[in-house]
């Protein structure tokens, strides 16, 4: 089985995934809500702190399941819907942090309009985008494999790039783009071609965060963010049992959900950065800290 996923194998995903994302998003935002308090967060970083807690890694699950040969375990397809679920959710969250936190507006109005705008892109994309489908195959048919790879990293870029626009995280604008492009016909030529580009920008999108850290500045979150990741996965544990139960498996396999969904990646270090680019206090830098 692979490991592709779309928005219309999201919208045939059974109950399990819909109640375990649902019961996993409530309960990691609802910790972090409760530690942010706890910290005595203002109310921007609090939101962010959520989003961090809240975000899995679907790059880090992905890559997981594969090297482990997990791919064909029942379990699999819940984990892989409850991570594109929870992203989802993360790509309506993020477009609220961008327009609370990067408009650097305290006008309420502001603020509200930059996110409805950055959420109705998102909406937009994923139904307008999945209409465009059979036009986007039109564009790729009978290229040669240079015109192959261009068009969609030209169309990769163009998203991306309008996304960042409208403050929008510009991973979010790939994400789309890849959701809708999930649902050409030529989708298993563009994984051969895209995936040796994974682990290089992977890699250095890695190098790049760790060179961005002040490790002595972080001392004062080590504490909380060890709280955190207890919780965190305790949260991810119960949303596993409930998606291995309205799936019919074992009791054991909420145990492989729940550990499998508690990597911290890519929209965590992405939130993180918007919370040091957009706040001024010290307790903003120390958010990064809860990515690991």
């Amino acid at each position: 089985m692979g490991l592709e996923f779309s928005v219309n194998r999201l919208i045939k995903s059974g109950k399990a995934i819909v109640t375990g994302g649902t019961i996993y998003v409530l309960l990691n935002f609802t910790s972090g809500l409760l530690i942010g308090w706890l910290m005595d967060m203002p109310f921007k970083e609090m939101m962010v702190l959520c989003g961090i807690m809240t975000s899995s890694s679907t790059a880090i699950v992905a890559k997981v399941l594969t090297d482990l040969k997990r791919t064909a375990n029942p379990e699999t397809e819940v984990i892989m819907g409850m991570i594109m679920f929870d992203d989802l959710f993360i790509a309506m969250h993020i477009s609220f942090l961008s327009g609370l936190i990067l408009t650097g507006s305290s006008s309420f109005w502001t603020v509200a309009g930059t996110s409805l705008l950055a959420l109705g892109f998102i909406l937009a994309f994923l139904v307008l985008g999945r209409k465009l489908v059979p036009a986007i195959d039109r564009l790729l048919k009978e290229k040669t494999s240079e015109l192959f790879i261009l068009v969609i990293f030209a169309l990769l870029f163009i998203v991306a790039g309008f996304s960042e626009t409208i403050h929008v995280a510009e991973a979010i604008g790939a994400l789309m783009a890849g959701l809708v492009l999930a649902d050409s016909q030529y989708i298993k030529k563009i994984e051969a071609m895209v995936l040796p580009y994974k682990d290089f920008f992977g890699a250095m999108f890695f190098f790049s965060f760790g060179l961005s850290i002040d490790i002595m500045s972080l001392g004062g979150a080590v504490f909380w963010a060890s709280i955190a990741a207890l919780v965190t996965v305790m949260g991810n544990l119960a949303s596993g049992y409930f998606a291995a139960k309205f799936s019919g498996m074992k009791p054991k396999t909420s145990f492989d959900i729940g550990f499998t969904l508690s990597a911290r990646g890519e929209f965590s270090i992405i939130m993180a950065n918007i919370g040091k680019a957009g706040l001024c206090s010290l307790l903003s830098n120390h958010l990064l800290w809860f990515t690991f």
